[in-house]
């Protein structure tokens, strides 16, 4: 009985609307720094991107499901649609490493996939939900470390198309930039 439920709480909290889950940060907070592990090894923070590149970090709820699936396989696919501004992208979860890594190397992810399995960052995003789970919401966070976005409505299946229609609608860089002494171009990491 107490299995059932737990399995119908976790269905409910994938597919209901994310309005009643809704962060409270804001634009123009400064972003919570986070270390978390990624599905290749390394240990990602935001600090790290602190006057580089603009962080896009998309919260999901679960490895191997259905929304989880698409929104990874739309990343996958059109990622490059994302590289060509001034920008990194991961997904994070509440997920286990070593369930994020199966689930990563199925769907061939070629970004980071980072895991919070101590909920510690969901917590400080404010994503994790009422059944212990991130909700599916993406943070946009500048350069100088804060979030320029918050978007709380995420069509999976587009998710590439539209992180860099917000890239571009919030004016971040191309990733190619014009060197100015020579004239050549070059690709900014």
């Amino acid at each position: 009985m107490i299995k059932q439920l737990s399995k119908i709480l976790l269905a409910a909290a994938l597919v209901l609307p994310l309005a009643a889950t809704a962060t409270d940060l804001k634009v123009g907070d400064t972003a919570p720094n986070f270390k978390l592990q990624a599905t290749d090894g390394h240990f990602y923070q935001l600090s790290d991107y602190k006057g580089k590149q603009t962080l896009v970090l998309a919260w999901y709820p679960m490895a191997n499901t259905h929304g989880c699936t698409l929104e990874c396989k739309s990343l996958v696919q059109k990622g490059h649609l994302i590289r060509e501004y001034n920008a990194v992208y991961m997904m994070a979860s509440v997920d286990e490493l070593e369930d994020n890594q199966a689930f990563a190397k199925e769907q061939k992810a070629d970004f980071p996939m980072l895991s919070d399995p101590t909920k510690e960052t969901a917590k400080a995003y404010d994503v994790l939900n009422f059944v212990r789970v991130a909700s599916r919401v993406t943070f946009y966070i500048g350069e100088d470390g804060k979030i320029l976005k918050i978007d709380e409505d995420i069509n999976a299946e587009t998710a590439a198309e539209d992180i860099a229609a917000n890239l571009e609608a919030l004016n971040i860089d191309k990733a190619e930039a014009e060197l100015e002494n020579n004239g050549e171009t070059a690709q900014v990491e």
